[in-house]
Order: C-alpha cells, then sequence, then structure tokens
C-alpha cells in the first residue's frame, strides 16, 4: 500500500501526538533513583490512560497554584491558568470518610512518618496497634510525599500522599485522605506551594 505525500503530511501531527504521548509516559513513570527511598520504572501499561498524568485544557475559576481534587471522578488537578492544569489520578475516601470544601497546604514532608489518627485508632483495632506510628520509607502508606490539609490553622487530619498501593488509585478506599501514585505525588509537591488552596469537590 502506498501513501501520498500530502498523506503522510497530514497525517504526521498525530504521528508526532502519539509519540510525545507515549515519550511524556515513560519520563513521568521513570525510575527515581537519587530518592532516599529510590524508586522503580512504574509499567505504564499497567495504568489506566485517563489515570495518567498529563497537562490537559481545563476551565476554573481557581486562581494558578491551586489544586482542586474531583472526587467523584477521581481525579486531581494542579491549576496552571490559561485554561490549563495538570490532571493526576487519584485514590479517594470511602463514604462518609471524606473531605469537602476548601483547605489549604499547611506543610509538606518527604517520605513522611505517619501515625493513624484517634479516629483511625478508635474504628479499628489495627490502627490501635500502630498507635506509635511508622518511620517514613517504602512500606509507609503517606508513600513518597504528603501535603498536610489545614484549615483556619488547625490540621484537618486529611492529606494528599503518595502510596504503596497503586492499586487503589481510581478507587475509594481510603480513610478519607487523597493518594496519588508515588511518582505523581512528587510532581505535585515540587509544583505546590505551603499555603496554597485546596479545593475538594464532593458529589
Amino acid at each position: 500500500m502506498s501513501i501520498s505525500r500530502r498523506g503522510f503530511l497530514a497525517g504526521l501531527p498525530l504521528l508526532l501526538a502519539g509519540c510525545a504521548s507515549t515519550i511524556n509516559d515513560q519520563t513521568n513513570y521513570a525510575a527515581l533513583p537519587n530518592e532516599q527511598f529510590p524508586l522503580k520504572t512504574v509499567p505504564v501499561d499497567r495504568i489506566k490512560p485517563e489515570l495518567r498524568r498529563q497537562e490537559v485544557a481545563y476551565v476554573t475559576p481557581h486562581g494558578a497554584g491551586t489544586v482542586v481534587v474531583d472526587t467523584p471522578a477521581r481525579r486531581a488537578y494542579y491549576v496552571l491558568g490559561e485554561g490549563r492544569a495538570i490532571r493526576y489520578g487519584v485514590g479517594v475516601g470511602r463514604a462518609g470518610l471524606a473531605l469537602a470544601g476548601n483547605a489549604y497546604v499547611g506543610r509538606k514532608a518527604e517520605w513522611p512518618s505517619w501515625t493513624p489518627t484517634l479516629n483511625m485508632q478508635r474504628r479499628e483495632e489495627r490502627y490501635r496497634k500502630l498507635a506509635g506510628g511508622i518511620p517514613g520509607g517504602p512500606n509507609n502508606p503517606l508513600g513518597a510525599r504528603a501535603m498536610y490539609l489545614y484549615r483556619g490553622g488547625n490540621d484537618t487530619h486529611f492529606r494528599i500522599h503518595g502510596t504503596n498501593q497503586p492499586d487503589s488509585i481510581g478507587h475509594a478506599m481510603s480513610s478519607g485522605c487523597i493518594r496519588m501514585m508515588n511518582h505523581d505525588v512528587i510532581d505535585l509537591y515540587d509544583r505546590v506551594k505551603v499555603g496554597a488552596k485546596v479545593v475538594v469537590i464532593q458529589a
């Protein structure tokens, strides 16, 4: 089968767009050997395309630097401004265990330690056994990064954080926090500033 020069040139943008997407995915989820706890390459074919990090068109009244979490859609957006945003797939809280409305990033931490909240300890015995906390590392439920959400100077006990359970992304199964793949939470952490506005949309 032959193809005309005009046909080839007409299809070139689509071809290049497809290549750019593949290269971008490979770059986004490549190994991170310089981390305190090195991260391996994420097999991109195991991540649904709609859950992969990418820049998208996004119209919102919120200013650049805002993080918008669309809980029903299982998506988070870092607003770039001018109708663009970085979109991430996220895991969200189970029914009745989710934050709603506005908050802000009160602090950030790399490879954070984790202690179950008192409410979590009251709900489930397995959390009471962890009352002393878990140090940061690959087995920590908060993963590679955490952004702590505050309101009025007070910690809400909700976080945007990484996870060592990447299969939970796209689902509602956490104890209320917003989970991201470790590679994605590192990307968001590097973009977001302490004090940044966070908007959590519920159904």
